[in-house]
C-alpha cells in the first residue's frame, strides 16, 4: 500500500502511465548501441585524462591500477541493481524515479536533489577542464598567448566553458538521437586516443617503476591530504595522512570512482529507448566493461612510464599532472599534443551526457510536481526543452564564473549515496512487488544488493572530511526546499487528497 505524507509512494504503474501524457511524452528512438555509446561517452573523459596521474602520484603509487579494479567492482554491483530497476520502471529520472516507487516521496526528493551533485556539478567541473584543454590546444594553433578566460568589469569569465555549454544545449534540445550520433563520432576519437596511450606508452615502460607496488605511507607535506582534506576513514582510524600506504590506496579507489561516473546516465534515458527492458541493461554492462579494461590498462602503462613520485602534484601553479605529462617527461611532446586534443574531444561528450542526465531527472521531478510543472513540457523535437534550457543556464553560470575545486569528490559522494539507495531499493521492491515484470533480475538477492551497499559505503568513508561537510550542507538545503515548495505542490499528494475528499 502507498504510504502517506513524507513516505507516500508512486506506484510503478502510475509512473509508466504518466509517460503517455501528450505534453510530457518523450520520443522513443534509442537502441542498446546508442546507450552503450552514451555510457562510454560520459565515462571515458575527465577521469582517464586527469585523475589517473593524480591518484598515482598523490595517493596510491603503482597500485592505482588495483584502485581502479576496486572502484569498478563497486560500480558493477550497483550496475546490476540499476539494470533491474531500469528494466522494471522504464521511466526518465533514474534513481529518483526508482526511489519514489520504493522509499516514498521524501527520499525520492533527497535523491533527486543529490543527483544535482553528480550531473550538474559534474558537468560544470568537466566544462572547466574542457576550457583548460582548449587553451592548451589553442596555444599550439594560435600561439602561447591564446587564452580561454578574460576579465569583464572585474569579473573573471571563462568564455571557453560558456561556448561549450551553449553548443551542447542546442544539440540536446534538437534531440537525443542526434546527440547520440555526435557522441559516437567523438567517442570513437577518444577511444582511439586511449588505445594510442596504451600501445605507444608501452615502449616507455620500465619494470622498476612498479616497485614498491603499494608505497609506504608518507609523512605530511605541503600537498599531502591532511586535516579536513584527508579521508574520513583515515581520520577515524587515527592516520596522519592519506598519502600512500593502505589509507592512500583506499582513498585512491574512492577518488578514481569519479572516472566511472556516468554509466547510470544510461538509466535516465529508459523512457526514450525502444526496448528498455533489454537495451538498458545491455547499455549499462557494455559501457562499464569497455571502460574498466581501458582504465586498468592505461593506469598500468602510465605508472610504468615514470616513477609515481614524478606524477605527484607539486605546489607550482601548473603542478597538476595528467596523462600527457608522462609522455612529455619521456621527451615525446608530439604525443602529449595528440593526447591533449583527444582529451578535448573526450571531455565534450562527458559534459553533454551529464547535462542530458540532469535534464531527465529535473523532467521527472517537475512532472511529479516537486518542481514547477512547466519544466516537464516537451518541445516539438520530443525533448524536455525547458528543462534543458534551465540546466544549461545553471551549468553555464557555474562553469563560466566559478572556480572548480574539490568538485570531483563532491560528485563522488552524491553518486555513491544514490547507488546505496538504488541497491537497497531492489531488495525492497522484490519484497513489496514480486508481481512486477522484470526484464532483468539481479542474481542472489539480497546478497548482491547488500554487497553493493557495503562497497559504496566503504568508498564514501574514504572521501575527505571536507567533502562530507559540504555534502551534509547541500542535503540540509534540499530538505528546506522540499518542505517550503515541493511537499505542497506534489502531484501525488494532490491526487491522494482528492481521493480522500471523494470518499
Amino acid at each position: 500500500m502507498p504510504g502517506t505524507g513524507l513516505w507516500r509512494t508512486k506506484s510503478v504503474e502510475q509512473s509508466i502511465s504518466d509517460t503517455d501524457e501528450p505534453d510530457t511524452r518523450l520520443r522513443r528512438n534509442l537502441t542498446a548501441w546508442d546507450l552503450t555509446v552514451f555510457g562510454v561517452a560520459v565515462v571515458i573523459g575527465a577521469g582517464i585524462f586527469t585523475l589517473t596521474a593524480r591518484a598515482a602520484g598523490d595517493l596510491a603509487g603503482p597500485s592505482v591500477a588495483l584502485a581502479f579494479v576496486l572502484a569498478a567492482v563497486a560500480c558493477a554491483l550497483a550496475a546490476l541493481c540499476y539494470a533491474e530497476f531500469a528494466s522494471t520502471v522504464p521511466v526518465a529520472g533514474s534513481a529518483y524515479t526508482f526511489s519514489y516507487a520504493t522509499f516514498g516521496e521524501f527520499i525520492a526528493w533527497i535523491i533527486g536533489w543529490d543527483l544535482v551533485l553528480e550531473f550538474a556539478v559534474g558537468a560544470a567541473a568537466v566544462g572547466k577542464g574542457w576550457s583548460a584543454y582548449l587553451q592548451v590546444v589553442g596555444g599550439y594553433v594560435f600561439g602561447k598567448g591564446f587564452t580561454t578566460t578574460t576579465t569583464i568589469f572585474g569579473l573573471h569569465v571563462d568564455w571557453g566553458a560558456l561556448l561549450l555549454i551553449v553548443v551542447l544545449a542546442t544539440l540536446l534540445t534538437v534531440g537525443t538521437k542526434l546527440s547520440s550520433r555526435v557522441s559516437l563520432v567523438i567517442t570513437g576519437i577518444k577511444v582511439a586516443i586511449v588505445l594510442f596511450v596504451i600501445f605507444y606508452g608501452l615502449s616507455f615502460v620500465k619494470s622498476a617503476n612498479y616497485a614498491p607496488f603499494i608505497p609506504d605511507s608518507a609523512p605530511p607535506t605541503a600537498t599531502s591530504a591532511t586535516g579536513v582534506d584527508q579521508s574520513l576513514f583515515s581520520t577515524l582510524a587515527g592516520g596522519a595522512t592519506s598519502t600512500y600506504g593502505v589509507f592512500g590506496f583506499l582513498a585512491a579507489a574512492s577518488l578514481v570512482f569519479f572516472a566511472f561516473i556516468g554509466f547510470d546516465v544510461v538509466a535516465t534515458t529508459a523512457e526514450e529507448t525502444k526496448d528498455p527492458q533489454r537495451a538498458v541493461p545491455r547499455g549499462i554492462f557494455g559501457s562499464l566493461a569497455i571502460v574498466t579494461v581501458l582504465y586498468v590498462a592505461v593506469s598500468l602503462v602510465v605508472v610504468g612510464m615514470q616513477s609515481y613520485k614524478e606524477l605527484a602534484t607539486s605546489a607550482e601553479p601548473a603542478g597538476r599532472k595528467t596523462l600527457a605529462s608522462a609522455f612529455a617527461v619521456n621527451g615525446s611532446d608530439w604525443a602529449a599534443t595528440i593526447i591533449s586534443i583527444g582529451a578535448l574531444a573526450g571531455l565534450t561528450t562527458v559534459v553533454m551526457v551529464l547535462m542530458l542526465g540532469q535534464t531527465r531527472v529535473l523532467f521527472a521531478m517537475s512532472r511529479d510536481g516537486l518542481l514547477p510543472r512547466g519544466l516537464a513540457k516537451t518541445s516539438k523535437f520530443g525533448t524536455p526543452g525547458r528543462a534543458t534550457m534551465l540546466v544549461s543556464f545553471l551549468v553555464a553560470i557555474a562553469a563560466t564564473f566559478f572556480e572548480a575545486d574539490k568538485l570531483e569528490e563532491m560528485v563522488n559522494v552524491g553518486t555513491l549515496f544514490a547507488f546505496i539507495l538504488v541497491s537497497a531499493g531492489v531488495w525492497v521492491l522484490r519484497k513489496s512487488r514480486p508481481d512486477l515484470k522484470r526484464g532483468f533480475r539481479v542474481p542472489w538477492v539480497p546478497v548482491i544488493p547488500i554487497l553493493a551497499i557495503l562497497a559504496c559505503l566503504w568508498l564514501m568513508l574514504n572521501l575527505s572530511v571536507l567533502t562530507w561537510l559540504r555534502f551534509l550542507a547541500w542535503m540540509v538545503l534540499g530538505v528546506v526546499v522540499y518542505f517550503v515548495y515541493s511537499r505542497r505542490n506534489s502531484l501525488l499528494g494532490k491526487r491522494m487528497k482528492e481521493d480522500a475528499d471523494s470518499v
